[in-house]
This record gives C-alpha cells, structure tokens and sequence, in this order.
C-alpha cells in the first residue's frame, strides 16, 4: 500500500520516528501489516556498513532489495536509515512506482551540532554510535530532501529536538492521515504512483538477466567438471566453453565446491554493482563471457 523513506542526518532521531510511526499506523484504522526495515534487520553494524564506499553501496544494496522483496499493496513499508542520496531515495521511489503504491518521505530535521551531541551521548552509554571520522563524512555528504523533486514528495519534516518524536507528533500524525486517507476523485492530495511501462519493462528484464546469469554459469561450471573428469587426473588444457567465448585456463584441479564458491561470489558481485552501474547480461554468452574472466583472475591465469 504505501513505502516511507525515512531520511536525516546520522543520529538524528530516524529509528524513533520509524517505531513512533508504526506504533501511530497500528493503532490507527489502518488494516496492512506495517514492516521496518532497518540496519539492524540484518545485524549491520553501522561503522562497518558506513567505513568505506564499497561498504556503504553494498549496505544500500541489501536494503533496496529486501525493499524490492516486500512492498505490495498489502502492507506499508517503513525504510529506517540515512537514505541520505537523492539517487538512492530517486531508486527507492522507483520501486514504489513500479509497485503503484503511495510514497512519501519523512525528513528528520536537527542541527549538525545537535545530532553530534546525540551521537556522544549514546558512545558514553555504550549504545550504537558512529565514530567521530564515520560521522564528520556522512554529515559532509548528506544530501537534504526538497520537495520539488518527485522522489522526495510528499515530503513531511519532523524537528525532533525542538518538538521531540512522539506518536502525537505533529509530522507523524500528518503521515498516517496521508498514508490511511482514502485515495478517491476528491482527494487529490492523496497520490498512488503508477507503473509505467518503463518500470514494468525494467522488472521483466531483470529477472530474466538473473535467469540468464544462473543458467549461463551453472553451464560453465558443469562444462570445467566434465573436461577435469576426462583428463583422469592429467594435465589441463585450456577448457572451451564455445565459439567466440574465452577459454578457461587452469594450472590444477579445482573441486566441486570452490567451482560453486566462486559462482556464488561472481552472482552477489553482479547484483552489487548493477545497483550503481550497469545493468547484468541478459544474454547467456555475455554472461558467460564475465564468468569465464572472473574464473579466469580468481584463479591466478587470464585468458
């Protein structure tokens, strides 16, 4: 039914107003399941996730597509993290599109100096805090909602530290009133985003990327263990996967198992990067062409 960004400087108050929101949303008349996804959904910790880039994308990775996985139009999604890229809340938003669901963004607005007061204290109590180098970088970086985007309309402020974070908070309360109103001729303030085409054609292509991906390397891997099979522990040779593709060139005999370990590790990197840039092969032979480079400098030769 409906996908909230949560967004805001590091400790400023987000995973509070997320546990407010969905305690206002539960105890209104509203029927869909309300779900947070969060960091710690999946035993993140923040310094780690946040100490270098590839970090950083590989955490946004793992919560756009647990995002990907959950929203529908029979539960309300609540994304509790910095979410602090306009190109990330731009992906996020993209989602909602393509689920033809509601959308909105909640922005907690607190002052640098405050957010790192907060972020002392929590050190000095031993709760989760960032480290003061991992804090400076994400308070530089911190890219403020505006509402004339699309992807950060409809956008709700909430001033935590002037007016606190409760359920009667005046953001909080707007958001449930947005999120449970409903959505007819006369309520135009009220927007469902819709599929295009574009977006439904970009969801069929991606699972048949994935489809081909699989297929493409579970190929490769079966055509490595049949020419080391008939070799009857002799040398390798080069290993042929297929007219116009690269051979694969391997010194020593590689088990079942690292073949499979090396395909596991090939498909997550895939799915990384094309979050940030380009998109996985939709055809087999360029699939397994990157397999076959991949096996080729994991296993210390290069075609």
């Amino acid at each position: 039914m409906a996908l909230v960004v949560i967004c805001g400087q590091p400790c400023s108050g987000k995973s509070t107003a997320a546990k407010c929101l969905a305690e206002a949303l539960n105890e209104s008349e509203c029927k869909q399941t309300v779900r947070i996804i969060d960091e710690t959904s999946f035993h993140l910790d923040r310094n780690q996730s946040y100490a270098n880039m590839p970090s950083e994308k590989n955490l946004r990775g793992v919560l756009r597509s647990e995002v990907d996985r959950s929203v529908s139009r029979d539960n309300i999604i609540i994304v509790d993290s910095l979410n602090s890229i306009k190109g990330y809340r731009y992906e996020l938003w993209c989602l909602a599109r393509a689920a033809g669901i509601r959308y909105c963004v909640l922005y907690c607005d607190v002052r640098e100096s405050q957010c790192r007061k907060w972020n002392e204290e929590r050190r000095e109590k031993g709760e989760a805090a960032y480290n003061d180098v991992i804090f400076e970088d994400l308070v530089r970086r911190f890219e403020k909602p505006d509402r004339r985007n699309r992807w950060d309309s409809p956008l709700f402020e909430l001033w935590a530290h002037n007016d606190g974070v409760e359920r009667s908070s005046i953001a909080i309360v707007d958001v449930v009133s947005y999120l449970t109103k409903k959505a007819d001729s006369k309520s135009r303030d009220v927007k469902i985003l819709q599929p295009t085409i574009a977006t439904q054609n970009t969801r069929f292509s991606e699972a048949n990327s994935l489809y081909e991906m699989d297929r493409a390397t579970q190929e490769v891997i079966n055509a490595i263990v049949e020419a080391q099979s008939q070799s009857i522990g002799g040398p390798l040779a080069s290993i042929s996967i297929g007219q116009g593709l690269p051979n694969i060139d391997i010194s020593r005999s590689v088990g079942l198992p690292e073949l499979r370990r090396l395909r596991r590790t090939f498909i997550k990197l895939t799915g990384q990067t094309s979050l940030s840039g380009r998109p996985p092969p939709s055809d087999s032979s360029s699939a397994k062409r990157m397999f076959v480079d991949y096996l080729n400098r994991e296993l210390g030769t290069i075609a």
